[in-house]
């Protein structure tokens, strides 16, 4: 229908706010019987909403009673969005809903239920009561709705006795069930059996009963992080049937094993956060999909992963690990064993490996001695090395010359051997900070082979002068907390494409630095040269110090 001249109607086909039979004050409707109030402080339902209203928007207002009567109006009714307002149970009437014979989305979230309608329209198609203080759910809540598809009521008080056994009895298409941070015991019976996506993370699960997901063989997403399962409280065939899982999570739990009968069809498995010590030999070996697993934070010393040809990223770190896994999948991308007990890595542990693409070892306790220098020889596609945080006195042979980021900050390194960085041109970055070198410790043409780096941190050494022959590509070079104390004026002659020079905590004094010395670098975005010795002692007498104490009282004068 067009807008006539004058209409209370706009070009977008919406009733102009105001009072009115039509359309309740403040609020906006349009043609075709949608009526949106939301946002507008209203603390009561709104009287005389028109009749044909099919979508009704009275979401985050201060509404704390619903009136039967207003709602039965309202035949045509699709949608009724009522979250984040302050409706009690005692203000939702039993009947409320009863003749709302079209109602398909009903959203309830953040309000102050608790308890829930003891009946909904059989024609639902998703319900979201999350965020409420539900402890109890009726038969007919959700039974008896063969349309219902989703259901969110996470973030409640509901109990393993709030829950009717037949809970779902006659809506055996839900798909999205979604019942995180609640007081749930056990997994609810009666699942139905069209469900892909199933929340439980952040009860208190202790045991998962027998046959609970026998039914779910579609299911593809099961969620149960942050509970207080063991491996007492299910059995071999407690996921054995779940044919179509692919996401599981049992993070965060008092897991002391990985559970056997895992399906096959599962890709991501997060098992972080629990107590596993050991894996025993074949309880992962017919995951034959899984990409991702997920076992940090816990208590492991030792495993191999023979057969899994999918994993791809596998997540070791904060682990009792005092050697590299034997084993390791032939197309890991990711290994992350970080914080563990590693003292050593051999000839053959990444000889399988060859498509590893990161590797992260931080934070255990290698040694130079210890890194055979032919250990990465087949990481031909390994892109970034991280070997911070341990006992390196000098950086190691044998790095592959495809890597992009090298990082050995936070470890001993007094000296850069000849050759070690040698036919790098790759590298991007070079982290080397919070080491013990020195500007002779580095051999001559070590930088110059490095033709690609962009960032070079060298903070927190012994460095006494910038170091020399700094490849043309750099953009970055952080040198603060060193001993710098004096930048010759050809200091950067080689790095004209040079963005950032951060010298802060050196012991440069003011003649040392000259402008000269930077005039050329045209790309120069910052000059970091804070907390440096201003002046040199000699040159610091009494005027320029009473100077100094006139122009601090003028900055505390204009201060105030």
């Amino acid at each position: 229908m067009k807008s006539e001249k004058g209409s209370k109607w706009d070009r977008g086909g919406w009733r102009r706010p105001g009072p009115g039979p039509s359309c309740p004050r403040d609020c906006g409707c349009t043609q075709e019987g949608v009526v949106d109030c939301g946002g507008i402080d209203l603390k009561e339902f709104p009287l005389l909403l028109p009749e044909l209203t099919n979508h009704l928007s009275l979401q985050n207002n201060q509404i704390e009673e619903i009136f039967p009567e207003e709602l039965a109006r309202l035949y045509r009714l699709e949608t009724l969005n009522l979250q984040n307002n302050r409706l009690t149970s005692k203000g939702l009437p039993e009947e409320a809903f009863e003749h709302l014979e079209n109602l398909n989305y009903l959203y309830l979230a953040n309000n102050k239920l608790t308890v829930a309608p003891k009946f909904l329209p059989n024609t639902l198609i998703s319900a979201d009561f999350a965020a409420n203080y539900l402890t109890k759910i009726y038969g007919l809540t959700f039974g008896q709705k063969p349309n219902l598809r989703s259901v969110y009521l996470h973030n409640n008080k509901l109990s393993d006795a709030g829950l009717p056994d037949n809970m779902f009895n006659g809506s055996n298409n839900v798909e999205i069930l979604i019942m995180s941070s609640n007081f749930l015991k056990y997994v609810p019976k009666n699942l139905p059996p069209a469900l892909y996506k199933l929340h439980l993370q952040s009860n208190k699960l202790e045991k998962i009963p027998k046959g609970a997901f026998n039914e779910l063989a579609g299911l593809r997403e099961l969620y149960l992080q942050n509970n207080y399962l063991s491996n007492e409280g299910m059995d071999n065939e407690t996921f054995w049937k779940l044919s179509s899982l692919e996401y599981l999570d049992l993070s965060s739990n008092n897991l002391s094993q990985i559970p056997s009968g895992l399906p096959r069809n599962i890709v991501l498995l997060h098992l972080e956060k629990n107590a596993i010590k050991v894996i025993d030999r074949d309880v992962l070996t017919q995951i034959k999909n899984l990409e991702y697993l997920l076992l940090h934070n816990n208590k492991l010393k030792a495993r191999a992963f023979q057969g899994l040809k999918k994993l791809h990223t596998v997540h070791l770190y904060n682990n009792m690990l005092e050697r590299i896994p034997s084993g390791l999948p032939r197309r890991v991308k990711t290994l992350m064993i970080l914080h563990n007990q590693i003292s050593e890595i051999n000839r053959n542990d990444f000889a399988t490996t060859y498509f590893l693409e990161e590797l992260n070892l931080s934070y255990n306790k290698l040694t130079s001695p210890q890194i055979h220098r032919e250990a990465f020889r087949k990481l031909r596609q390994l892109k970034s090395l991280d070997l911070s945080g341990n006992n390196l006195h000098t950086v190691p042979f044998g790095f592959p010359k495809n890597l992009q980021v090298l990082k050995l900050k936070e470890n001993e390194i007094s000296i850069i051997p000849k050759g070690t960085l040698s036919g790098m041109t790759k590298l991007r970055e070079l982290y080397l900070s919070n080491n013990k070198l020195k500007v002779n410790s580095i051999y001559s043409r070590a930088w110059r082979e490095l033709s690609s780096l962009q960032s070079l941190d060298m903070a927190g050494n012994q460095l006494t002068s910038i170091p020399l022959g700094l490849p043309e590509s750099l953009e970055y070079l952080y040198l603060q907390n060193n001993k710098i104390t004096t930048v010759s004026e050809n200091a950067f002659e080689s790095t004209p494409k040079i963005k950032g020079i951060y010298l802060r905590f050196n012991k440069i004094a003011v003649g040392a630095l000259k402008e000269s010395t930077f005039q050329n670098l045209k790309h120069l975005q910052v000059l970091d040269i804070e907390g440096n010795l201003e002046f040199s002692n000699s040159s610091k007498n009494k005027d320029d110090s009473e100077e100094e104490m006139e122009d601090e009282e003028e900055e505390e004068e204009e201060l105030r």
